[in-house]
């Protein structure tokens, strides 16, 4: 669709140096991050000048500022991650589903020889739960 806007959720980064987007996205994108001077050491916009505008989510979460303005738009949510809000989160998730009849829970925790092969974690979770 020509013309259509798009939202793109950035959580690749994490680190100074570390970016997955090419510069020409963040240019065109209205960029809303959680915590501005900790996005722009280790998010995709330390890629940009620093005084480049970006909205702080809480923001639109409390009506202070704006999310999307058209549907025309390019929004971008580029996310270092905080610590409290992904716990708040899990949490808040967590006593949502409680009693479910429908829950799986899964061992999501990244095995101690190679904790960044969460890939790998899961096809060999497959194959444990294909023996049982």
């Amino acid at each position: 669709m020509v013309g259509a806007g798009i939202h793109i959720n950035a959580i690749g980064g994490d680190c100074p140096g570390k970016t997955e987007l090419h510069k020409d996205i963040l240019t065109r994108s209205d960029i809303f991050v959680e915590f501005p001077p900790q996005t722009r050491i280790e998010g995709e916009i330390q890629q940009l000048p620093e005084d480049h505008p970006v909205t702080e989510i809480w923001q639109v979460m409390t009506g202070e500022a704006q999310g999307r303005t058209s549907e025309k738009q390019i929004t971008l949510f580029d996310s270092v991650g905080f610590a409290t809000e992904d716990f708040s989160a899990l949490r808040y998730l967590k006593d949502r589903i409680a009693g479910r009849k429908d829950l799986q829970l899964l061992d999501m925790l990244a095995d101690p020889d190679d904790p960044r092969d969460l890939f790998g974690m899961i096809g060999r979770y497959a194959q444990a739960a294909e023996k049982l």
